[in-house]
């Protein structure tokens, strides 16, 4: 069952309704979404084997200062993979809207304000175990801010017959019986869908990884393959690297997927499977 499929997934949520944007601050527009029930559909129960973050930017915050002027500022935010549940999306935008009829001291203020409320949402009334990260920048850093695609060896080079719409980790395969490698493929035809209002959400993914090496045709084929599949970004790259570790025993193995904003954030998961410092949040020339 997808997540669009489960009636309680996002009920209560104002994703795919009609909606009143609020002018003041209020951080009880944050709706969480557990990532329990949907990992254990993929077979992750308990402690999962990979560590990793969701890199958030947010391009449209905005507050007032004390006399009353719009402050503008580019956020980006780390939400540990750790944490018990993960934000919808449009809730998200809502609660950041929040911002643009109040009144803060200053910056500082609003990076506190939205650590404390998105930290306190991730845990959803467990004690926060692992805060969410937050750095603002500022209209006068807006022009050092990069355009940089995913590096890697660029599969989509490959001219293969796709025939899977739905993901297909019987298309994974790797050499086990040769010498094993280490290398970081990359591909632009990600494609999934919201599992809520069926919108497509497209992205980039770079698989850093050392093991036996992976069919590159086979795993194109398998990206390729997620181009109908409704399930929130999280969920997809959790499902990549469950699928990749599987099928293709890597020793190391690393999934980043970078997708275009909408509503103007974009979500950019990563997981690994070794403790490492998170990527460089720069931004790919879709985002």
């Amino acid at each position: 069952m997808n997540q669009a499929s489960d009636p309680h997934a996002t009920h209560g949520s104002p994703l795919g309704q009609a909606t009143t944007y609020a002018d003041r601050y209020d951080p009880a527009l944050l709706f969480p979404i557990a990532r329990a029930p949907q990992r254990e559909r993929i077979g992750i129960t308990g402690q999962p084997r990979f560590f990793g973050a969701d890199l958030w930017t947010a391009f449209e915050l905005s507050w007032l200062n004390q006399r009353g002027k719009p402050q503008l500022a580019i956020a980006h935010i780390t939400v540990p993979c750790e944490s018990t549940h993960i934000i919808e999306s449009k809730s998200f935008k809502l609660y950041l809207n929040s911002f643009n009829g109040t009144a803060f001291a200053d910056a500082e203020e609003v990076k506190r304000r939205i650590r404390e409320d998105v930290s306190a949402a991730l845990w959803h009334g467990e004690a926060v175990r692992a805060s969410a990260g937050v750095r603002l920048i500022g209209p006068d850093a807006f022009d050092q801010q990069q355009v940089q695609e995913l590096d890697g060896v660029n599969l989509d080079r490959l001219d293969i017959e796709c025939t899977h719409d739905h993901p297909a980790p019987e298309l994974l395969s790797a050499a086990f019986d040769e010498q094993p490698v280490e290398e970081t493929l990359t591909s632009r035809l990600l494609k999934s869908n919201c599992p809520v209002t069926g919108q497509p959400d497209w992205g980039s993914v770079q698989i850093r990884y050392a093991g036996p090496q992976i069919d590159q045709g086979g795993l194109l084929r398998y990206i390729v393959s997620f181009r109908n599949h409704n399930d929130f970004h999280e969920h997809c790259v959790e499902r990549m690297f469950t699928d990749l570790w599987a099928r293709c025993r890597p020793v190391r193995l690393s999934v980043l997927a970078r997708y275009t904003r909408r509503g103007g954030l974009d979500i950019n998961p990563w997981r690994t499977s070794h403790p490492a410092a998170a990527p460089a949040n720069v931004r790919t020339a879709r985002q």
